[in-house]
């Protein structure tokens, strides 16, 4: 079976997540993205702000060594939260539920929330299988399809 783990991110893994993360069915499916994935500028930009933040648990995805996608806990207004992107190539083998289980080992803080948009059943389904309950919807503007969507809301006691 292959192996998942997670690891610091590096300077060399960002073109690979720039990548992943301006693929058109993966940005429509997530919904809540940055306002042009295309823009690396605003990427870099964005991780390192994120990468030098000390209340940021920033991580690399990887499959038997490779990188795969990346995971992250994060503050926000006070609250904890997870958020997760993984390649669309490996998507439905299970590895956003193995990664999300070794980040909540890392990051014991409690209770944390997630969030991810309603119609987006397979992170829904990783997010409930790894103990998630629903506390709501809400709608909000996803800049992935231009409109607002709504939103389930978890949370993780």
């Amino acid at each position: 079976m292959a192996e998942v783990a997670l690891r610091p991110i590096e300077d060399a893994d960002l073109d690979a997540l720039f990548d992943q993360m301006r693929d058109p069915e993966s940005v429509h499916m997530a919904a809540f993205t940055a306002d042009d994935p295309n823009d690396r500028s605003a990427f870099d930009a964005h991780m390192a702000k994120i990468r030098a933040r000390d209340d940021v648990t920033n991580r690399i995805i990887t499959l038997d060594g490779r990188l795969v996608g990346s995971i992250a806990a994060f503050v926000i207004e006070g609250d904890t939260e997870v958020t997760y992107w993984i390649d669309r190539a490996h998507w439905g083998q299970g590895i956003a539920g193995q990664a999300l289980a070794l980040l909540l080992a890392e990051v014991p803080t409690r209770p944390i929330l997630a969030r991810a948009a309603s119609d987006n059943v397979g992170s829904l389904r990783v997010l409930q299988k790894a103990g998630f309950a629903v506390t709501g919807t809400e709608a909000g503007y996803a800049n992935a399809r231009q409109a607002e969507i709504e939103e389930t809301l978890l949370r993780l006691d």
